[in-house]
């Protein structure tokens, strides 16, 4: 079994949009809005933070109560709508329930939604003809191609149809043409379904959930869930030999992260896996530094 590794890939994509921002007479902007204390959003907004620094995209982060209404963040995001410093303006899912969701994703300006979630960047891509992709899965793109991964006429399947990851991976699989089947939590016998794919994509947030009986032998599988364990029984169980590794960080910080595919189950059977931490997770923030290089560009020309 080969591990697909994100982190070398992260490093060239960071490292070529540097190089691109260094030629540049602007310097791009980055705002990331964060509401409530959330403490997954608070170190998913800190690592893109910290990217942005690295790469030379001047960032800011409106860290918000939790008692924030749509009101109030319609009018924040308004503001950084008029700022001509600010290409690209991204808000920290999810939000608080007294928040619309969806009112806040529409009142971002396209031409900075560099998380590719307003209307007009799902047509565009469902139309073949996308500006901003979505963050992930533009990220898995790159890591198949960077690994030779055929995806021309493969069986696909993608287990999860959120906007996030799901619908816009499966649009891209399609795009790429790849046979694509999305599946969800009222697919009937799904095992039955994924063990067709040569190419599975899995984005559900159930720890473990995929094992050996959902994965066709050889087939690529890419692992997008990042979900916190931290009992021993379950460590041990899921990750086999490489237990004892996981539960000294278990020891160390209280959790150690799993995806949603059963690490030692499937490599018994997959020929490619995506590894958590250390696959898509690297790949997504690195998407993110492309989406507001191209964000700037192309609202300078």
């Amino acid at each position: 079994m080969i591990k697909l590794e994100g982190s070398q890939l992260a490093a060239r994509i960071k490292q070529d949009v540097q190089n691109a921002i260094e030629r540049m007479n602007v310097r791009p902007g980055l705002a990331a809005v964060r509401v409530g204390d959330d403490p997954a959003s608070e170190v998913y907004v800190r690592n893109k933070i910290r990217a942005c620094e690295e790469v030379g995209i001047h960032s800011e982060h409106h860290a918000l109560p939790e008692s924030t209404s749509t009101a109030e963040l319609l009018e924040l995001i308004a503001s950084l709508n008029a700022r001509d410093d600010v290409d690209g303006i991204l808000t920290q899912l999810p939000l608080p329930s007294q928040i619309d969701e969806t009112a806040i994703i529409e009142a971002i300006n396209p031409a900075k939604d560099v998380d590719g979630f307003h209307p007009v960047n799902v047509g565009r891509l469902a139309l073949g003809r996308p500006v901003f992709v979505p963050c992930t899965p533009a990220g898995i793109i790159e890591l198949l191609d960077d690994n030779g991964v055929e995806i021309r006429g493969t069986n696909a399947c993608v287990v999860g149809r959120s906007q996030i990851v799901g619908r816009p991976m499966a649009q891209l699989l399609l795009q790429r043409d790849a046979t694509v089947t999305i599946c969800h939590s009222r697919t009937r016998d799904l095992a039955a379904v994924t063990r067709t794919a040569d190419l599975l994509v899995v984005a559900i947030g159930r720890a473990g959930f995929i094992g050996r009986d959902h994965i066709k032998p050889g087939a690529t599988v890419i692992d997008v869930g990042m979900n916190r364990i931290s009992d021993k029984d379950e460590v041990r169980e899921l990750f086999g030999e490489d237990a004892d590794r996981r539960l000294e960080v278990l020891a160390k910080r209280g959790s150690t992260l799993v995806g949603d595919v059963h690490p030692a189950q499937a490599a018994e059977v997959a020929g490619k896996l995506t590894p958590v931490p250390g696959g898509v997770g690297l790949l997504t923030v690195a998407m993110l530094m492309k989406n507001t290089l191209k964000a700037a560009t192309l609202r300078r020309q």
